[in-house]
């Protein structure tokens, strides 16, 4: 059931990979391992978590892709993150490279059209994610975006053995990075914060609103050994997650971040 909920997700990821394969201006794949002590969000346990994520990104001449697959293991075994998958797949086109105009304005550098899709194994969600991409000119940063969707459910809901079916609601998020040196050695600050607003699920339940940020702080360790810049990184991930999956638990977790880019 995980990988038939799982398809639509790998079948975008396919053809992600296929058309950044074909004609892709740049292209990153990368390995994240996180570990941490996490909250079952239902019974507020913390159990030692780690989260072994695939993602990739990559950009052509019209647009980009990125998508991540995340599988979850914990070791409590009381049905949540026990051997669990989730996935997220974004493409964007960008309005300046169709129209061949740029739009944008000031530091604004452009503006895209976003489909996403995101979908989890055990809870049998899966949200559609429309929207607009705006790209940022911040000095300093290699990127910052911001992203601003509608959050429309098309979950199997309760009936069908997983999380109740909610009512649509919208997202707001914001992504980049940031490198810096210190002395010889290269850093990076980077990563993301959602704001997901509030709905109802089937049977009348408030579905809190919330906010997740996840930004890390990464050394360039191969960089230090004298390997290929941005391969192998070493740092701290903090997880904040404001009404976590929409209850009124929060939670505030440091993880271990190690990054391999292949």
């Amino acid at each position: 059931m995980k990988f038939k909920k799982l398809l639509p997700l790998i079948t975008f990821t396919s053809i992600a990979l296929s058309s950044s394969a074909f004609a892709a201006n740049w292209s990153s794949t990368a390995l994240h391992i996180n570990n941490g002590d996490q909250k079952n969000p239902f019974t507020e346990q913390e159990s030692n978590t780690t989260v072994y994520s695939v993602q990739h990104a990559s950009g052509y001449d019209y647009g980009d892709n990125f998508f991540f697959i995340d599988y979850s293991k914990d070791d409590t075994d009381d049905g949540y993150q026990d051997a669990d998958f989730y996935g997220e797949w974004y493409s964007t086109v960008s309005l300046s490279a169709i129209s061949g105009e740029k739009i944008g304005a000031g530091a604004l550098l452009d503006v895209g059209l976003t489909g996403g899709i995101n979908v989890a194994g055990d809870a049998k969600v899966m949200k559609y994610l429309p929207g607009v991409k705006l790209s940022w000119d911040v000095p300093g940063f290699n990127f910052f975006q911001t992203l601003f969707t509608a959050y429309i459910d098309d979950s199997e809901g309760v009936a069908k053995g997983g999380a109740p079916i909610e009512t649509n609601s919208w997202m707001l998020d914001v992504a980049f990075e940031y490198p810096f040196n210190i002395g010889s050695q290269k850093f990076s600050f980077k990563g993301h914060a959602e704001y997901i607003a509030e709905r109802e699920d089937e049977f009348g339940n408030d579905v809190e609103a919330w906010i997740l940020a996840q930004p890390i702080l990464v050394w360039d360790m191969g960089h230090a050994l004298q390997m290929k810049e941005n391969t192998l990184l070493l740092g701290m991930e903090l997880q904040y997650w404001h009404n976590k999956l929409g209850t009124e638990v929060t939670e505030s977790v440091p993880q271990i971040h190690i990054e391999w880019t292949f």
